[in-house]
């Protein structure tokens, strides 16, 4: 499978990838745990079926620190041990945040409350952005049929900076 379009090298796609890239930054330095940022990433992107995204997650988060178990069980926390109570309340928000089609309506009042007893107002704000961010990666990623596995962790720092 061939990628359709690169949006890298169109200047509208270049443009807009800098103001994710911006987005990504502020979401790096809020509160919301780093780790949380790469697991719920990496789980919307399983889900997405998004291959560059799983990609880059599971490697910025082993680059970070993070378990093969864990990366490798993230798949299925539901039936797994190595996640706390608040990274279980952050993936299930993850996941039907994701899911908006299969639930008719969102996020149901038990995640939000998981969420909620776990996370303060900026690291609600950071995790909310984060999954609709997450999901627009995904989909313009799988749209144009972007693959992944050449991914580098911190290969796109240098689209902040400039």
């Amino acid at each position: 499978m061939e990628t359709r379009f690169d949006l890298m090298s169109n200047e509208i796609g270049a443009k807009l990838a800098k103001r994710f890239a911006n987005v990504a930054a502020v979401l790096h330095t809020s509160a919301l745990p780093r780790s949380t940022q790469e697991l719920v990433s990496l789980r919307a992107s399983q889900i997405n079926g998004c291959a560059p995204c799983v990609d880059m997650h599971t490697k910025e988060a082993a680059a970070a620190g993070e378990s093969a178990v864990r990366l490798n069980l993230v798949a299925v926390w539901r039936e797994a041990t190595v996640f706390t109570e608040a990274e279980r309340a952050a993936l299930a928000l993850a996941e039907e945040g994701t899911r908006l089609a299969d639930a008719h309506q969102g996020v149901s009042d038990e995640t939000w409350a998981q969420v909620r007893k776990h996370y303060d107002d900026d690291q609600i704000a950071a995790l909310v952005t984060l999954v609709a961010m997450i999901n627009a990666a995904n989909r313009m990623n799988v749209i144009v049929r972007n693959q992944g596995g050449s991914y580098q962790p911190g290969m796109f720092a240098a689209a902040v900076a400039n």
